[in-house]
């Protein structure tokens, strides 16, 4: 029992690990002869109390895995904080450059029941006469679902990505103007750093909360020009955003352009050392957009949690009515040839949004994959080591295959009366 409790505590908590048969062998070499030497340390999966190698499921959605969905939220914290403060390879200075704290709504697609607020931040009764409360499951739903556009919805969902990208183009265009550069000279002066993270709201539309910086050409190792401030920041992404605009599909003589919603909300971020009334402080700003990195449509509409193989598999799910039409929609839709580039049936779950939850340009800040290397070096530095000898490095031989997912119900009833080992996070079990 001790060692299956062993096995169990290195993954951290995982619920739903994944399975693994095969084995790992780990050998001597001397690199002065090439010669092969003694075995230094061999796994087999056969030999394992669990009776497989288990390893995290790495899973960022809270409503499958809790304990790999808080590691991917802290990643993400200190993703974002780098990018604000400095650290994980970032520089410090990156703390004096422009940057804001911006949301960017999708448009209406027909009135929905919600809590609206008067200028002093009073909330008012909704359209439909009642004052919800904010647990109030009728948040979001269509007053009329009869003349809701469920097909306008789904297919915005779909094109928020590219929405985003030609938005993206636009912003680079409305800097270089507001600082009398063509858009060919921008790159050697300037170049805007952003990171993002895609949030469902009650009504099933997908909205974007980023934090969007200008950085010397070199990116935050770079000063800005003297004139990067955040008012000519906060100016072009207000243009930007009003002139961001994709056309869309022509469906029943419809044609569709999608552009984002009337509501944008862009905030100066303040550092701890600037001077002055701090609107936003960078710790808060990471919390936040942390926070919505690991929630999917489910948070918010309770809608699915993963793709549907069948239509009929609705009838058993405990969904509201509007996520139930909305996943309907995207299934109709995406039985259709000219919309079979959306992939809409695979992204129903999805309410037909099939872009990534979070993303960054590459020189923002460091990587989840550069914060999940070093948990695994720090793993590795605290195990012994088997070679002696400093000429010898190590020839590892490993085959493994999938064997499942998931603990049997008594190995989840012991790895839940267990505490996680320290230092685990993102590593296979042995």
């Amino acid at each position: 029992m001790p060692t299956l409790v062993k096995q169990l505590r290195g993954l951290g908590g995982c619920t739903r690990p994944v399975r693994l048969d095969g084995h790992r062998t780990e050998r001597a070499v001397d690199t002065r002869t090439g010669e092969i030497g003694r075995v230094l340390h061999r796994l087999d999966s056969s030999t394992l109390p669990a009776g497989h190698l288990l390893v995290r499921c790495n899973n960022r959605r809270a409503s499958r895995c809790t304990a790999c969905a808080e590691v991917y939220r802290r990643d993400t914290f200190h993703l974002i904080t780098a990018g604000l403060r400095g650290g994980k390879g970032t520089p410090d200075a990156v703390t004096r450059h422009p940057k804001v704290f911006a949301t960017f709504t999708a448009p209406g697609f027909g009135p929905v029941h919600n809590r609206p607020t008067d200028r002093r931040g009073t909330v008012r009764p909704c359209r439909c006469g009642r004052l919800h409360d904010t647990e109030d499951a009728a948040l979001g739903s269509p007053l009329d679902p009869s003349t809701y556009d469920y097909e306008g919805a789904v297919l915005w969902n779909a094109h928020a990505g590219m929405l985003w990208r030609r938005f993206s183009i636009y912003l680079r265009r409305e800097i270089a103007k507001r600082a009398g550069l063509t858009q060919r000279e921008f790159p050697d002066f300037a170049r805007v750093s952003f990171a993002k993270v895609a949030e469902f709201q009650k009504r099933g539309a997908v909205h974007f909360h980023a934090v969007i910086r200008i950085d010397g050409p070199e990116g935050g190792t770079d000063e800005p020009p003297s004139w990067a401030t955040t008012d000519l920041l906060a100016d072009a992404i207000a243009s930007a955003t009003a002139k961001a605009a994709v056309l869309g599909p022509v469906i029943d003589g419809r044609a569709h352009t999608f552009v984002f919603g009337r509501q944008l909300d862009v905030r100066p971020i303040r550092s701890a050392d600037f001077d002055g009334p701090a609107e936003l402080t960078e710790r808060a700003v990471a919390s936040y957009i942390a926070k919505y990195a690991t929630k999917g449509a489910e948070a918010t509409t309770g809608a699915l949690d993963r793709p549907l193989k069948f239509l009929a598999e609705l009838a058993q799910l405990d969904l509201t009515d509007h996520a139930r039409q909305l996943v309907r929609t995207a299934w109709a839709l995406g039985a259709r040839k000219d919309l079979e580039h959306l992939r809409l049936r695979a992204w129903a779950h999805m309410l037909g949004f099939r872009g990534h939850f979070s993303t960054k340009t590459r020189r923002y800040s460091t990587t989840l994959g550069a914060l999940r290397d070093a948990r695994a070096d720090w793993r590795r530095a605290q195990a012994p080591t088997l070679v002696d000898d400093e000429t010898d490095t190590t020839l590892v031989i490993s085959h493994w295959v999938f064997a499942g997912t998931g603990l049997s119900a008594a190995e989840a009833w012991l790895s839940a009366s267990v505490a996680p080992a320290p230092g685990t996070e993102g590593e296979p079990t042995t």
